[in-house]
């Protein structure tokens, strides 16, 4: 059988815990690790079935599915797995119990998930929780608990700053119509009378007696004249769009970090030292 290593399990907790069939079980609450190898062997599942208590699961054949792992036991095998108090460790009677509850094969010296068995189980984060039975001799796995070699690690916070995209707001095109007065000087023409006399010549003497001598009469002359006559069209002027570019701008982000300082204490007993 597989078991996940500690850089696969390391986010596993708070993630959801499913069966064979995809059907939730709980949520992971905690990682504990082996004391010989340090390498994963069970995590412990909480839900409201199980009240208060937390059963523990085998991590062989686990597997990680992405936002939940899944592992080869139904709900009702973990819940009634026998309930062990999750407190950082596990007798040799309560594993081989658990190990006999999962049909895992147990003995004092070898477990069926290829992980040598003992009586102590620890976190996946040993500075929360080492029991004393183990300090010493863990040399090496926490490199700044009570169970380090002679060196201790500084570690400190940094700011990993990226970008997030969100809409910003919404931008249209919309038309409307307005209404407005113009006036446009236009020519017209119109027609007038005028009265014209030409005295009786030889030309047209003929013209003007060949009528009776006295008599009445009436002559008529149309007159016309041109009036504005107004027409609307409606013409294309331009075409609008919208159209998006990108501006750059510098923004200043900040947030709290925190940083490890190591000091030496009973400086007299050494000649120098490097304090950071």
């Amino acid at each position: 059988m597989r078991t996940p290593g500690i850089e696969t399990v390391r986010g596993w907790r708070g993630r959801a815990m499913v069966d064979p069939a995809g059907s939730k079980i709980g949520t992971i609450a905690d990682i504990y690790l082996d004391d010989d190898t340090g390498q994963p062997e069970w995590a412990t599942v909480t839900t409201r079935l199980f009240g208060t208590k937390q059963r523990f699961v085998p991590l062989a054949q686990a597997q990680d599915m992405g936002d939940s792992v899944q592992v080869p036991y139904d709900k009702d095998r973990v819940k009634s797995a026998p309930a062990a108090e999750a407190e950082g460790q596990l007798s040799q009677d309560e594993e081989a119990a658990l190990y006999r509850h999962y049909g895992l094969d147990y003995t004092e010296s070898h477990s069926d998930s290829g992980l040598p068995a003992g009586t102590v189980r620890q976190h996946l984060d040993p500075r929360e929780r080492v029991d004393d039975d183990v300090r010493g001799t863990a040399v090496g796995r926490d490199m700044s608990g009570p169970t380090t070699d002679d060196a201790m690690t500084r570690s400190e916070e940094e700011l990993r700053v990226g970008t997030t995209r969100r809409e910003r707001g919404r931008v249209r095109l919309r038309k409307y119509v307005t209404t407005e007065q113009r006036n446009v000087t236009v020519p017209v023409e119109r027609e007038e009378v005028r009265v014209e006399r030409e005295p009786i010549t030889d030309d047209n003497i003929d013209a003007a007696t060949s009528g009776p001598e006295i008599s009445e009469e009436e002559h008529e002359v149309v007159l016309s004249e041109e009036e504005p006559v107004v027409e609307k069209r409606a013409v294309p002027r331009e075409r609008v769009r919208l159209d998006r570019e990108a501006v750059t701008e510098q923004e200043q982000v900040g947030g709290e970090v925190r940083q490890e300082h190591i000091e030496v204490e009973g400086q007299d007993q050494v000649g120098r030292h490097d304090q950071r």
